[in-house]
């Protein structure tokens, strides 16, 4: 059995039967006006963060789903398009969509603005999407990547990319992992399906982002996750899981590489009201401004002593260099 098969058993069971304790989601519940989540809709919250940013949902963008639980960010998705199918929402178990389905009834129950036309539901695989190409605004997956092999997590991530517009944007949380794991973990199909054993380190994901084309990454938060011990996994040490929540922008790629944002800043202390490196970036005189990695290199670099570049916070929350 394909191990997509195992995932895809572990999701229509997830569907007929709500597992609160599938994932184990590392972010509050949204609190907005006027938006109400049904009780079913939290509980069927199978993800390990949020991909719902409102600075990325403004002027009514149509939005791609992928894997869309009990539907809870297909709604919160809908609270920043409310028009006729402005959210796309696709999954492989049938299950799956015809719970979300029901959920989209008692939301429409909870919340007079919301319809249920606001989404329009789709029978499909993440690896060849019912999406034309260059329609979409913002697409987004929520714990779905890291279950994919690496051939196949090539082929998913490429779909997306094709799927969205010049400038669209690939927001996504997924589990990683710093520490190597064993054959016999990174082999067990139901603890990849269970979004543990196929995560990946930061650098990996990232690269897989920017095989395929995307020249702006930015990495928004990282927290911790999910523990595998030698008591309950088949590991002789403890492996620390993380959720970190990224944005891949379809932006061209630069002709020195992909800008890729990992909350480093620079601060500039010298005599002058400002630095300018002539290369576009000014740093005002004692004003933190975000750079992406590269950027930080070539600042640290020039080895001046009145240019302060700090650490990767893995926290960019957007007004950076470039």
């Amino acid at each position: 059995m394909s191990y997509l098969n195992t995932t895809h058993d572990v999701y229509k069971e997830a569907a007929l039967t709500p597992d609160v304790g599938l994932c184990c989601t590392t972010n509050p519940i949204w609190e907005l006006p006027g938006l109400k989540i049904p009780k079913i809709m939290q509980e069927m919250n199978y993800g390990c963060g949020s991909t719902v940013h409102a600075r990325d949902l403004t002027n009514n963008p149509k939005i791609l789903y992928v894997g869309v639980g009990g539907g809870m960010e297909l709604l919160q998705f809908s609270y920043f398009s409310r028009q006729k199918h402005g959210v796309i929402g696709v999954d492989v178990v049938q299950e799956m969509l015809e719970a979300s389905r029901k959920n989209f009834k008692e939301a429409e129950a909870q919340n007079d603005w919301f319809n249920s036309e606001f989404v329009d539901l789709r029978f499909g695989d993440a690896l060849n999407l019912p999406v034309d190409d260059n329609s979409i605004d913002v697409a987004a997956q929520n714990c779905l990547f890291n279950i994919f092999k690496e051939e196949d997590l090539k082929k998913a991530i490429q779909e997306m990319y094709r799927v969205l517009k010049p400038h669209g944007r690939l927001v996504m949380s997924d589990p990683t992992c710093e520490q190597p794991m064993n054959d016999k973990l990174r082999n067990d199909e139901r603890l990849r399906a269970l979004c543990l054993s196929g995560s990946l380190p930061i650098k990996d994901y990232v690269k897989a982002l920017t095989d395929v084309g995307f020249g702006t990454i930015e990495i928004r938060a990282r927290k911790p996750y999910r523990i595998l011990d030698p008591k309950n996994y088949p590991t002789d040490e403890l492996i620390y899981i993380e959720s970190i929540e990224v944005a891949a922008i379809k932006d061209p790629m630069p002709a020195d590489g992909p800008c890729i944002f990992t909350g480093k800043a620079a601060i500039y202390y010298g005599d002058q009201d400002y630095f300018d490196d002539k290369k576009g970036h000014v740093l005002l005189k004692n004003q933190p401004i975000a750079v992406c990695d590269k950027t930080a290199k070539a600042l640290a670099d020039l080895g001046r002593d009145d240019i302060f570049i700090s650490e990767s916070t893995f926290h960019y929350d957007g007004g950076g260099c470039c």
